[in-house]
């Protein structure tokens, strides 16, 4: 767990500038990667599963982003299981029936052991569902949504979840510090799969969980310090070097997006598209069976078929794939992760694969 006081720069600048090492002569500009999993008695840490100095800068560049504390743990399914612990015994969790299935399926699993009960809410119409925020304990929220890029009222939903006494949970994995800094807006946690964006290269597993309540910093802490649920060294090392380029890559990401978009919107074979407007995330929908829009990964040379985002590459896949993806996505709905290879070169691929796939 650790804070920065990089709190007067703008996002692009803290992700180069946030988690270095003191400045003196001959000191390294980048930490170094500590690997130890025992320390000499006497000091703060005690034991590798407490904590690490190399987490700690990739922590705090990660919180100054966010604004808050940063507790960085082993996969962004471990930083989600530990937010769901903040949830009392038989408490109310509501969240969208189209979240992040990952979410969802460890939510189910939860409410089958009986520890929490699940209210399923389409969150994307804030007059639906503040009404459903009555009795709840812990708001779950994603904006965009994960995989139809719905947009969430945050500031409405977070202030609607404070006046009922829940806590709001934003998963920002997809717009990413650089566009949503969702704790100014009134969350009370911040989570993302740093597998993704702020890592950036597709190359390694790592959660975190940001808040600024320091009672709620301490909870996350102790939850990954009795269950293990800690990152690794080298892979911490990694996430703080992907970090430096988060702005760059997002705001290329984002202009190929937008230019992709549109002319998806034009394409014969595409039925219709989901994109916010921001981001380097869109979503279509095929004018073609499931079988047809499986095809697709398969004819391309540039995209990757794949289930994972937010890398330098372009990756793609058919989410319905996945057996416990919800039925409100469409089964021929494919999710893109836009990249930053030439955008040009991008669209060439991607429409020629459309063609080769329904022929």
């Amino acid at each position: 767990m650790a804070e920065s006081s990089e709190v007067s720069l703008s996002p692009a600048t803290i992700a180069v500038a946030a988690g270095r090492p003191p400045r003196r002569p001959d000191g390294p500009m980048n930490p170094p990667i500590v690997l130890a999993s025992t320390y000499h008695a006497g000091g703060e840490v005690g034991y590798g599963r407490y904590g690490n100095p190399t987490w700690e800068m990739w922590e705090t560049a990660v919180g100054a982003l966010e604004g808050g504390v940063a507790t960085s743990y082993g996969s962004g399914m471990a930083a989600v299981a530990a937010v769901l612990e903040l949830v009392p015994d038989g408490g109310t969790v509501v969240a969208s029936p189209d979240a992040y299935y990952g979410t969802l399926a460890m939510l189910a699993r939860r409410c089958d052991q009986g520890r929490v009960a699940v209210r399923l809410v389409d969150l994307a119409d804030p007059d639906a569902s503040e009404p459903a925020l009555e009795g709840a304990d812990l708001v779950w929220l994603e904006s965009p949504t994960n995989p139809m890029l719905r947009v969430v009222d945050l500031p409405r939903l977070c202030a609607a979840a404070h006046r009922v006494g829940a806590l709001s949970v934003v998963d920002n994995t997809f717009a990413t510090p650089i566009l949503t800094r969702p704790l100014d807006l009134g969350a009370h946690v911040v989570v993302h799969s740093a597998t993704k964006y702020l890592s950036g290269h597709s190359d390694l597993l790592m959660g975190v969980a940001v808040v600024r309540d320091a009672a709620l910093a301490e909870q996350l802490v102790a939850y990954r310090s009795v269950n293990g649920s800690v990152p690794g060294t080298v892979e911490a090392w990694l996430a703080l070097r992907g970090l430096r380029t988060l702005a760059l890559r997002v705001e290329r990401g984002q202009a190929n997006a937008g230019v992709l978009a549109g002319r998806l919107t034009a394409h014969p074979r595409v039925s219709r598209v989901h994109y916010p407007g921001s981001g380097a995330m869109l979503s279509v929908e095929l004018a073609a069976t499931a079988d047809a829009a499986e095809r697709v990964g398969s004819h391309t040379r540039l995209w990757v078929h794949a289930t994972s985002l937010g890398g330098v590459e372009s990756s793609l896949e058919r989410r319905r794939r996945w057996p416990k993806e919800s039925a409100l996505v469409p089964e021929t709905l494919l999710r893109l992760s836009v990249g930053i290879e030439d955008v040009e070169d991008l669209w060439a691929d991607l429409s020629q694969a459309l063609e080769a796939a329904a022929g």
